[in-house]
């Protein structure tokens, strides 16, 4: 999947060419981008906000003003947000609005607030692209940094044939792809040559053939400090518990089952890497025996006898020498507190704090609130998508593999 992972705001506006845009939005998830859709009230006219949103996966952003638990100002979240912000197809009065740095609707808010690269695609009468007006937008927004997907020539709306329809979806989505993959090199190439270990995803600890001891989580936040790294040029090893979630293009991916596979596995990957994220919800304990055949319930049995897990975090923490340790904590309150005594305890050089009592925290969710905590402060994250929460774990450690 050449767009795994990256987050794709897609810009509707309102012209004929609209129709397209389910199209591009199903081809960009099948190359494993996130996408959500806004659009100008014209495009309306066009295409429906249940097609987009269906299609999408999210609710389509039309109104400025609208209200959202997501974001505490919608335009800001969302240019926020995106990796790529592409308007397609984009419409002379659009281009217009940009070039001049109107901003009377989401769109060109969000467009103003990015700090994402932003890519069009234009759709009009071949007379109105040729206009000395659109063609001075046009020229002033390529000068300004935009990327730019030409209009081809055809069939155009009026029934007359020229310049003017928008760019075949192959083409936009190959234009989208490089666009972002010049952004890789230019600002994310900063882990080059480094060499990570991950820990992702739970573990289950079996009692019988049919039973186990288990938690909740979906290794979704693993699988992102793994994804994003990866796209940071980082070698990435993951050792993962069972999950239901693809594997990162890029990323070796162990497969474990129990803490002790685990423990066992980060000890073989963890030699010849630069530092080790443990993001894995490590079952603490585990049946003190596990029977080859079902426990019957006639058999009668009151209560499981548990021993206790080797904590890999502390373990690893003992042997890493130069190496670097991020170790997690999930709690349900007393939360500072606790990541001060695993820091300690487990010679973590920072703890990622996060409370399962936060909305948007969690397992299973894609966002996530944490808190990066170490011997010597408290840095609070808002809510945002994991992807963005692993970003700035990534950011925090790699300052301290510079220093």
């Amino acid at each position: 999947m050449t767009l795994e992972g990256r987050r794709i705001l897609l810009a509707v506006t309102g012209g004929i060419a609209a129709y397209k845009t389910p199209l591009l939005i199903r081809e960009l998830l099948a190359r494993g981008a996130q996408v959500r859709v806004v659009r100008t009230a014209h495009a309306e006219q066009f295409v429906t906000d249940t097609t987009l949103a269906v299609l999408s996966q999210n609710p389509v952003s039309a109104d400025l003003f609208a209200p959202t638990q997501e974001f505490p100002v919608l335009h800001v979240g969302l240019a926020e947000w995106a990796d790529l912000f592409l308007v397609a197809p984009a419409t002379a009065n659009t281009l217009g609005k940009m070039a001049h740095g109107l901003a009377d609707d989401l769109l060109t808010c969000i467009y103003l607030a990015t700090q994402a690269p932003i890519m069009v695609a234009p759709a009009m009468e071949e007379n109105m692209l040729n206009h000395p007006q659109v063609t001075a937008n046009c020229a002033r927004l390529r000068q300004d940094g935009v990327g730019w997907i030409d209009p081809e020539t055809g069939p155009l709306a009026s029934g007359a044939s020229g310049k003017g329809r928008m760019a075949q979806i192959e083409k936009v989505i190959s234009a989208v792809e490089q666009r972002l993959a010049v952004g890789d090199n230019l600002r994310h190439n900063d882990f080059d040559g480094r060499r990570l270990l991950v820990t992702a995803g739970p573990t289950l600890e079996d009692l019988d053939p049919v039973r186990f001891i288990g938690n909740r989580s979906s290794g979704k936040m693993g699988y992102a400090i793994a994804s994003r790294a990866r796209a940071r040029g980082a070698s990435v090893v993951m050792v993962s518990g069972p999950t239901h979630l693809q594997a990162p293009t890029g990323v070796k991916v162990v497969g474990v089952r129990s803490a002790l596979d685990m423990l066992q596995a980060c000890q073989e990957h963890f030699d010849g890497c630069d530092a080790a994220i443990m993001a894995a919800a490590v079952a603490d304990y585990r049946p003190a025996s596990v029977s080859d055949t079902k426990l019957k319930r006639e058999a009668g049995l009151d209560s499981i006898a548990l021993v206790e897990n080797p904590d890999i975090s502390a373990i690893l923490g003992a042997q890493k020498g130069h190496r670097l340790l991020v170790a997690f904590a999930m709690e349900t309150g007393q939360g500072l507190d606790q990541a001060r005594r695993k820091l300690e305890k487990k010679n973590a050089d920072f703890v990622v704090l996060n409370d399962l009592q936060q909305a948007g925290a969690g397992f299973a969710v894609d966002t996530n609130v944490v808190t990066i905590v170490d011997a010597a402060s408290e840095q609070a994250l808002a809510k945002m998508d994991k992807l963005d929460v692993a970003d700035r774990i990534l950011d925090e450690l790699l300052r301290r593999l510079v220093s």
